[in-house]
């Protein structure tokens, strides 16, 4: 069994929402069709853009954490470089 952070990114207003799941395909629809986290209700029309996978929970949801800090933003935007620069 694998855990899985992800990025997604709201094609409306460019948003992102940092997630953790154990199913990443059906937790995306569930954020598409309203049924995802608190912030992503209100949205619709949610794309991945990036996704870790992890065998142990534990190191997931640290690293969810971590991506939701201001050094994992940092370290996102890196990541992200020739994306965001789309």
């Amino acid at each position: 069994m694998f855990y899985y952070v992800y990025i997604l990114e709201n094609k409306q207003d460019g948003t992102w929402y940092t997630g953790f799941t154990e199913n990443i395909k059906q937790r995306i629809k569930d954020h598409n069709s309203g049924k995802g986290g608190k912030t992503t209700k209100q949205k619709s029309d949610w794309k991945i853009i990036y996704c870790e996978a992890y065998l142990n929970k534990q190191d997931a949801i640290g690293r969810e954490r971590f991506l939701k800090s201001g050094s994992g933003k940092k370290y996102l935007n890196k990541q992200l470089k020739n994306y965001l620069e789309k």
